[in-house]
């Protein structure tokens, strides 16, 4: 049996990760060259011409149209933050790194800090990560079927009808020749209304879909997808 490429596919290791981000000093220049790729953009005109101060530690920029002060943090998550950087992007690597799910307490060993702390952390960047993921939409060849999980508790139903079960459709971007790109996974009920009102924010109207013979995938038309029968 060949070995799953997803699962083995290459990360950052824990070494490379600290010889990117660290010190305070690399993520703030991460932060910086994320949220200004091509240079400084005043939040509020636009202006680009700027000049740069230094206070309490904190580099600002200072528009020179609308004369607007304001540092790299303004705006995101970080912003009024007690916590450096570097716990921060720690927690970040550690969530995204995962094969499974890192538990607050988990977290709360790993970067020292309280129970609270860790949790308010871990639930401030699932919830960014959501928000970040809920505009993106599969296009192109996508695979979709319908999956389930629980089945714990004895008795009722078996398979697609079990109220022991949870339902929810995974979709799977892919190149042509079927290799994984991106996921989405929503938990659904399988009704034809179910499924087009998920196509319509989930699917781009270009995307070819891939499923098996299950009758509601047909409602993913009505986002302007095309649907094969695999």
């Amino acid at each position: 049996m060949g070995i799953n490429l997803v699962q083995f596919q290459k990360g950052l290791s824990m070494g490379q990760f600290m010889e990117r981000y660290g010190t305070e000093e690399k993520c703030h220049a991460a932060v910086v060259a994320l949220r200004w790729p091509d240079g400084f953009v005043c939040p509020d005109c636009g202006e680009t011409r700027h000049c740069a101060f230094e206070r309490k530690g904190l580099t600002y920029w200072q528009c020179s149209a609308c004369r607007e002060q304001t540092t790299v943090m303004c705006g995101t998550i970080f912003e009024a933050t007690k916590l450096p950087l570097t716990t921060w992007f720690l927690a970040m690597h550690l969530l995204t790194q995962a094969k499974n799910n890192v538990s607050a307490l988990e977290l709360k060993r790993h970067l020292g800090v309280r129970y609270k702390t860790a949790w308010l952390l871990k639930h401030k960047l699932m919830q960014i990560m959501s928000e970040r993921e809920a505009s993106r939409q599969l296009d192109g060849r996508v695979e979709i079927d319908d999956a389930y999980l629980g089945g714990e508790l004895p008795g009722g139903k078996s398979g697609r009808g079990s109220e022991n079960k949870v339902s929810f459709i995974a979709a799977v971007e892919t190149t042509e020749t079927g290799g994984p790109l991106r996921v989405c996974l929503k938990k659904l009920e399988f009704t034809k209304e179910a499924i087009a009102e998920w196509a319509k924010t989930a699917l781009a109207a270009s995307a070819h879909v891939v499923s098996d013979g299950l009758w509601c995938f047909k409602a993913v038309t009505g986002s302007g997808a095309t649907q094969e029968r695999s």
